[in-house]
Protein backbone atom coordinates (compact mmCIF):
# COMPACT_ATOMS: atom_id res chain seq x y z
CA UNK A 1 0.00 0.00 0.00
CA UNK A 2 1.10 3.50 -0.91
CA UNK A 3 2.15 5.74 1.82
CA UNK A 4 0.11 9.11 1.63
CA UNK A 5 1.87 12.29 0.52
CA UNK A 6 2.22 15.31 2.84
CA UNK A 7 -0.76 17.49 3.29
CA UNK A 8 -0.08 21.04 3.33
CA UNK A 9 -0.75 23.21 6.49
CA UNK A 10 -2.18 26.37 4.74
CA UNK A 11 -4.61 26.06 2.05
CA UNK A 12 -2.64 28.92 0.15
CA UNK A 13 0.42 27.00 -0.83
CA UNK A 14 1.32 23.34 -1.64
CA UNK A 15 4.60 23.84 0.28
CA UNK A 16 4.28 24.44 4.09
CA UNK A 17 7.53 26.03 4.22
CA UNK A 18 6.65 28.47 0.91
CA UNK A 19 4.78 31.38 2.99
CA UNK A 20 7.68 33.38 3.42
CA UNK A 21 9.02 33.55 0.04
CA UNK A 22 9.12 36.56 -1.77
CA UNK A 23 9.77 35.60 -5.02
CA UNK A 24 9.32 32.60 -7.51
CA UNK A 25 7.27 30.33 -6.86
CA UNK A 26 5.27 28.52 -4.26
CA UNK A 27 8.07 25.80 -3.94
CA UNK A 28 10.96 28.47 -4.10
CA UNK A 29 12.16 27.90 -0.31
CA UNK A 30 15.24 29.79 -0.82
CA UNK A 31 14.01 32.53 1.80
CA UNK A 32 11.46 31.00 3.77
CA UNK A 33 11.87 31.57 7.44
CA UNK A 34 12.16 28.79 10.01
CA UNK A 35 12.47 26.21 7.79
CA UNK A 36 13.99 22.33 8.63
CA UNK A 37 15.58 20.26 6.40
CA UNK A 38 13.68 17.32 4.55
CA UNK A 39 13.77 14.06 6.15
CA UNK A 40 12.34 11.36 3.57
CA UNK A 41 12.48 8.84 6.54
CA UNK A 42 9.65 10.62 8.45
CA UNK A 43 5.97 10.12 8.61
CA UNK A 44 3.61 12.85 7.06
CA UNK A 45 1.96 13.65 10.91
CA UNK A 46 5.65 13.48 11.95
CA UNK A 47 7.02 15.82 10.01
CA UNK A 48 7.50 19.57 11.80
CA UNK A 49 4.60 21.54 12.43
CA UNK A 50 5.11 25.26 10.96
CA UNK A 51 2.88 27.43 11.90
CA UNK A 52 1.99 30.43 9.03
CA UNK A 53 1.93 33.79 10.84
CA UNK A 54 -0.42 34.80 7.72
CA UNK A 55 -3.41 32.05 8.79
CA UNK A 56 -2.87 32.66 12.40
CA UNK A 57 -4.12 36.15 10.85
CA UNK A 58 -6.67 34.86 9.04
CA UNK A 59 -7.43 32.33 12.51
CA UNK A 60 -7.69 35.47 14.80
CA UNK A 61 -9.66 37.08 12.57
CA UNK A 62 -12.22 34.08 12.21
CA UNK A 63 -12.75 34.46 15.92
CA UNK A 64 -13.84 38.26 16.19
CA UNK A 65 -16.18 37.53 12.76
CA UNK A 66 -17.97 34.48 14.89
CA UNK A 67 -18.11 36.04 17.86
CA UNK A 68 -19.59 39.45 16.60
CA UNK A 69 -21.95 38.27 14.45
CA UNK A 70 -22.92 35.32 17.00
CA UNK A 71 -24.61 38.51 19.09
CA UNK A 72 -26.59 39.61 16.48
CA UNK A 73 -27.87 36.05 15.47
CA UNK A 74 -28.72 35.60 19.22
CA UNK A 75 -30.42 39.33 19.56
CA UNK A 76 -32.46 38.53 16.22
CA UNK A 77 -33.56 34.91 16.91
CA UNK A 78 -34.59 35.84 20.81
CA UNK A 79 -36.58 38.49 19.65
CA UNK A 80 -39.84 37.77 18.43
CA UNK A 81 -40.13 41.74 17.59
CA UNK A 82 -37.58 41.62 14.84
CA UNK A 83 -39.36 38.90 11.97
CA UNK A 84 -39.59 41.93 9.47
CA UNK A 85 -37.84 41.13 6.31
CA UNK A 86 -34.98 43.23 6.66
CA UNK A 87 -34.05 41.97 10.13
CA UNK A 88 -34.82 38.19 8.49
CA UNK A 89 -32.22 39.56 5.49
CA UNK A 90 -29.66 40.99 8.20
CA UNK A 91 -29.93 37.66 10.33
CA UNK A 92 -29.25 35.89 6.88
CA UNK A 93 -25.91 38.27 6.38
CA UNK A 94 -24.85 37.59 10.30
CA UNK A 95 -25.54 33.86 10.00
CA UNK A 96 -22.76 33.80 6.77
CA UNK A 97 -20.62 35.85 8.66
CA UNK A 98 -20.71 33.67 11.56
CA UNK A 99 -20.26 30.37 9.47
CA UNK A 100 -17.39 32.18 7.86
CA UNK A 101 -15.85 33.22 10.84
CA UNK A 102 -16.39 29.19 11.95
CA UNK A 103 -14.94 28.33 8.95
CA UNK A 104 -11.53 29.98 8.97
CA UNK A 105 -11.37 28.86 12.69
CA UNK A 106 -11.89 25.45 11.66
CA UNK A 107 -9.58 25.29 9.06
CA UNK A 108 -6.72 26.37 10.92
CA UNK A 109 -7.62 23.68 13.52
CA UNK A 110 -7.96 20.75 11.05
CA UNK A 111 -4.69 22.05 8.40
CA UNK A 112 -1.87 21.96 11.54
CA UNK A 113 -3.75 18.92 13.60
CA UNK A 114 -5.44 16.75 11.46
CA UNK A 115 -3.99 17.54 8.01
CA UNK A 116 -5.96 15.39 5.90
CA UNK A 117 -6.92 16.24 2.31
CA UNK A 118 -10.48 15.45 3.52
CA UNK A 119 -10.81 17.95 6.32
CA UNK A 120 -9.50 20.99 4.14
CA UNK A 121 -11.60 20.22 1.48
CA UNK A 122 -14.72 20.38 4.13
CA UNK A 123 -13.24 23.30 6.18
CA UNK A 124 -12.66 25.51 2.42
CA UNK A 125 -16.01 24.29 1.01
CA UNK A 126 -17.59 26.01 4.15
CA UNK A 127 -15.41 29.07 3.47
CA UNK A 128 -16.42 29.10 0.35
CA UNK A 129 -20.05 28.50 0.75
CA UNK A 130 -20.10 31.51 3.60
CA UNK A 131 -18.47 33.22 2.17
CA UNK A 132 -20.91 33.69 -0.67
CA UNK A 133 -23.53 33.69 1.14
CA UNK A 134 -22.80 36.94 2.40
CA UNK A 135 -22.49 38.42 -0.37
CA UNK A 136 -25.34 37.43 -1.61
CA UNK A 137 -27.07 38.30 1.68
CA UNK A 138 -25.70 41.92 1.17
CA UNK A 139 -26.96 42.15 -2.44
CA UNK A 140 -30.69 40.89 -1.32
CA UNK A 141 -30.09 43.76 1.93
CA UNK A 142 -29.90 45.99 -0.94
CA UNK A 143 -32.63 44.85 -3.34
CA UNK A 144 -34.86 45.07 -0.09
CA UNK A 145 -33.80 48.58 0.49
CA UNK A 146 -34.88 49.75 -2.87
CA UNK A 147 -38.03 47.59 -2.77
CA UNK A 148 -38.86 49.35 0.47
CA UNK A 149 -38.40 53.13 -1.15
CA UNK A 150 -39.95 51.97 -4.53
CA UNK A 151 -42.91 50.33 -3.39
CA UNK A 152 -43.52 52.01 0.13
CA UNK A 153 -47.18 52.31 0.27
CA UNK A 154 -47.50 47.97 -0.61
CA UNK A 155 -44.09 46.91 1.16
CA UNK A 156 -45.40 46.04 4.69
CA UNK A 157 -47.38 43.09 2.88
CA UNK A 158 -47.41 39.22 2.50
CA UNK A 159 -46.21 39.38 -1.02
CA UNK A 160 -42.69 41.25 0.37
CA UNK A 161 -42.56 38.70 3.02
CA UNK A 162 -42.34 35.62 0.67
CA UNK A 163 -40.58 37.48 -1.76
CA UNK A 164 -37.78 37.64 1.03
CA UNK A 165 -38.05 34.02 1.92
CA UNK A 166 -37.55 33.07 -2.20
CA UNK A 167 -34.59 35.13 -1.90
CA UNK A 168 -33.29 33.15 0.99
CA UNK A 169 -34.10 30.04 -0.56
CA UNK A 170 -32.17 31.44 -3.44
CA UNK A 171 -28.99 32.46 -2.13
CA UNK A 172 -28.29 30.21 0.47
CA UNK A 173 -28.88 27.23 -2.29
CA UNK A 174 -26.97 28.87 -4.47
CA UNK A 175 -24.55 29.37 -1.61
CA UNK A 176 -24.16 25.61 -0.78
CA UNK A 177 -23.63 24.39 -4.25
CA UNK A 178 -20.57 26.67 -4.57
CA UNK A 179 -19.25 25.15 -1.43
CA UNK A 180 -19.80 21.45 -2.47
CA UNK A 181 -17.72 21.85 -5.49
CA UNK A 182 -14.58 21.62 -4.34
CA UNK A 183 -15.59 18.66 -1.89
CA UNK A 184 -17.44 16.75 -5.09
CA UNK A 185 -14.11 16.77 -7.14
CA UNK A 186 -13.60 20.56 -8.64
CA UNK A 187 -10.54 20.87 -6.57
CA UNK A 188 -6.76 20.88 -7.85
CA UNK A 189 -5.37 17.75 -5.67
CA UNK A 190 -5.21 15.66 -8.34
CA UNK A 191 -3.25 18.45 -10.80
CA UNK A 192 -1.62 21.26 -8.79
CA UNK A 193 -0.55 23.27 -12.10
CA UNK A 194 -4.99 23.53 -12.20
CA UNK A 195 -4.24 25.26 -8.76
CA UNK A 196 -5.39 29.00 -8.09
CA UNK A 197 -4.26 31.43 -5.68
CA UNK A 198 -6.37 29.86 -3.17
CA UNK A 199 -5.49 26.02 -2.91
CA UNK A 200 -7.42 23.41 -3.21
CA UNK A 201 -9.71 25.96 -5.70
CA UNK A 202 -8.66 25.73 -9.06
CA UNK A 203 -8.60 28.28 -11.63
CA UNK A 204 -11.69 27.89 -13.11
CA UNK A 205 -13.75 27.73 -10.06
CA UNK A 206 -12.20 30.98 -7.83
CA UNK A 207 -12.79 32.48 -11.69
CA UNK A 208 -16.29 31.66 -11.62
CA UNK A 209 -16.42 33.35 -8.25
CA UNK A 210 -14.32 36.36 -9.11
CA UNK A 211 -16.52 37.42 -11.87
CA UNK A 212 -19.86 36.70 -10.22
CA UNK A 213 -18.70 39.00 -7.80
CA UNK A 214 -17.73 41.71 -9.88
CA UNK A 215 -21.44 41.08 -11.59
CA UNK A 216 -23.03 41.30 -8.31
CA UNK A 217 -21.36 44.15 -7.35
CA UNK A 218 -22.04 46.08 -10.45
CA UNK A 219 -25.77 45.23 -9.77
CA UNK A 220 -25.35 46.79 -6.35
CA UNK A 221 -23.92 49.89 -7.37
CA UNK A 222 -26.97 50.07 -9.83
CA UNK A 223 -29.50 50.02 -7.02
CA UNK A 224 -27.87 51.85 -4.48
CA UNK A 225 -27.66 54.88 -7.82
CA UNK A 226 -31.70 54.57 -7.69
CA UNK A 227 -32.06 54.38 -4.10
CA UNK A 228 -30.04 57.58 -4.03
CA UNK A 229 -32.30 59.37 -6.96
CA UNK A 230 -35.51 58.37 -5.25
CA UNK A 231 -34.08 59.15 -1.54
CA UNK A 232 -33.33 62.56 -2.90
CA UNK A 233 -36.51 63.10 -5.13
CA UNK A 234 -38.33 62.96 -1.87
CA UNK A 235 -36.82 64.76 0.31
CA UNK A 236 -37.02 67.58 -2.63
CA UNK A 237 -40.50 67.26 -2.71
CA UNK A 238 -40.86 67.38 1.16
CA UNK A 239 -38.48 70.45 0.57
CA UNK A 240 -40.24 72.26 -1.54
CA UNK A 241 -42.95 72.53 0.71
CA UNK A 242 -41.17 74.16 3.31
CA UNK A 243 -39.43 76.22 0.90
CA UNK A 244 -36.00 76.03 2.38
CA UNK A 245 -34.30 73.57 0.64
CA UNK A 246 -30.92 74.31 2.24
CA UNK A 247 -31.95 74.49 5.60
CA UNK A 248 -34.66 71.89 6.21
CA UNK A 249 -33.45 69.00 8.27
CA UNK A 250 -34.75 66.32 5.64
CA UNK A 251 -31.79 67.85 3.40
CA UNK A 252 -28.98 67.62 6.47
CA UNK A 253 -31.06 64.33 7.21
CA UNK A 254 -30.82 62.59 3.68
CA UNK A 255 -27.73 64.47 2.70
CA UNK A 256 -26.31 61.62 5.38
CA UNK A 257 -28.48 58.88 4.48
CA UNK A 258 -26.57 59.25 0.64
CA UNK A 259 -23.14 59.27 2.40
CA UNK A 260 -24.09 56.44 4.59
CA UNK A 261 -24.79 54.31 0.83
CA UNK A 262 -21.54 55.59 -0.46
CA UNK A 263 -19.34 54.33 2.91
CA UNK A 264 -21.91 50.71 2.42
CA UNK A 265 -20.78 50.04 -1.01
CA UNK A 266 -17.04 51.85 -0.74
CA UNK A 267 -16.58 49.45 2.19
CA UNK A 268 -17.54 46.75 0.32
CA UNK A 269 -15.63 47.28 -2.59
CA UNK A 270 -12.66 48.06 -1.05
CA UNK A 271 -12.49 44.87 0.90
CA UNK A 272 -13.31 42.69 -1.92
CA UNK A 273 -12.31 44.17 -4.96
CA UNK A 274 -8.15 43.44 -4.50
CA UNK A 275 -8.74 39.68 -3.64
CA UNK A 276 -10.92 39.61 -6.70
CA UNK A 277 -9.31 41.12 -9.34
CA UNK A 278 -5.81 39.17 -8.21
CA UNK A 279 -7.28 36.11 -8.36
CA UNK A 280 -8.55 36.65 -11.83
CA UNK A 281 -4.91 37.53 -13.15
CA UNK A 282 -2.32 35.63 -10.57
CA UNK A 283 -2.13 31.69 -10.04
CA UNK A 284 -0.62 29.06 -7.94
CA UNK A 285 2.93 30.41 -8.93
CA UNK A 286 2.58 34.04 -7.40
CA UNK A 287 4.22 34.51 -4.03
CA UNK A 288 1.71 33.31 -1.22
CA UNK A 289 2.11 36.72 0.63
CA UNK A 290 -0.04 38.56 -2.21
CA UNK A 291 -2.58 35.86 -1.81
CA UNK A 292 -2.70 36.82 2.49
CA UNK A 293 -2.41 40.54 1.74
CA UNK A 294 -5.31 40.68 -0.29
CA UNK A 295 -7.20 37.79 1.12
CA UNK A 296 -7.06 39.29 5.12
CA UNK A 297 -8.76 42.58 3.85
CA UNK A 298 -11.68 40.59 2.60
CA UNK A 299 -12.52 39.08 6.07
CA UNK A 300 -12.55 42.23 7.40
CA UNK A 301 -15.65 43.27 5.42
CA UNK A 302 -17.74 40.68 7.80
CA UNK A 303 -16.53 42.03 10.74
CA UNK A 304 -17.55 45.41 9.39
CA UNK A 305 -21.09 44.07 8.52
CA UNK A 306 -22.98 44.23 12.08
CA UNK A 307 -21.32 47.71 12.54
CA UNK A 308 -23.16 48.86 9.46
CA UNK A 309 -26.00 46.31 8.96
CA UNK A 310 -27.04 45.93 12.82
CA UNK A 311 -25.59 47.74 15.38
CA UNK A 312 -26.73 50.90 13.91
CA UNK A 313 -29.98 49.30 13.82
CA UNK A 314 -32.81 51.60 16.30
CA UNK A 315 -34.42 48.06 16.80
CA UNK A 316 -31.42 46.02 17.40
CA UNK A 317 -29.85 48.41 19.28
CA UNK A 318 -33.07 48.24 21.48
CA UNK A 319 -32.28 44.13 21.88
CA UNK A 320 -29.21 44.69 22.66
CA UNK A 321 -29.19 46.76 25.44
CA UNK A 322 -32.43 45.01 26.89
CA UNK A 323 -29.88 41.73 26.53
CA UNK A 324 -26.83 43.14 28.34
CA UNK A 325 -28.53 45.10 30.88
CA UNK A 326 -31.60 44.68 30.98
CA UNK A 327 -32.56 48.45 30.08
CA UNK A 328 -32.62 50.71 27.13
CA UNK A 329 -31.56 54.18 27.72
CA UNK A 330 -33.30 57.02 26.56
CA UNK A 331 -30.89 58.68 23.89
CA UNK A 332 -31.32 55.24 22.02
CA UNK A 333 -35.64 54.76 23.00
CA UNK A 334 -36.18 58.34 21.69
CA UNK A 335 -33.95 58.26 18.71
CA UNK A 336 -36.29 58.90 15.40
CA UNK A 337 -35.31 57.22 12.46
CA UNK A 338 -33.93 59.01 9.29
CA UNK A 339 -33.03 58.25 5.91
CA UNK A 340 -29.36 57.94 7.20
CA UNK A 341 -30.96 54.46 8.73
CA UNK A 342 -31.71 53.09 4.99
Amino acid sequence: MSEEPPVTPSWLTPDPTAWASGGGGPMDNSTSLGTFPPDDSLQPSQLPLLVNPWDIVLCSSGTLIACENALVVLVIWQNPALRAPMFLLIGSLALADLLAGLGLVLHFTCAYLLRSDSAQLLTVGLVVASFSASVFSLLAITIDRYLSLYYALTYNSERTAAFTYTMLVLLWGLSLCLGLLPVTGVNCLAEEATCSVVRPLTKNNIAVLSVSFLLLFGLMLQLYVQICKIVMRHAHQIALQHHFLAATPHYVTTRKGVSTLAIILGTFAACWMPFTVYSLIADYTYPPLYTYATLVPATYNSVINPVIYAFRNQEIQKALWLVCCGCVPASVAQRARTPSDV
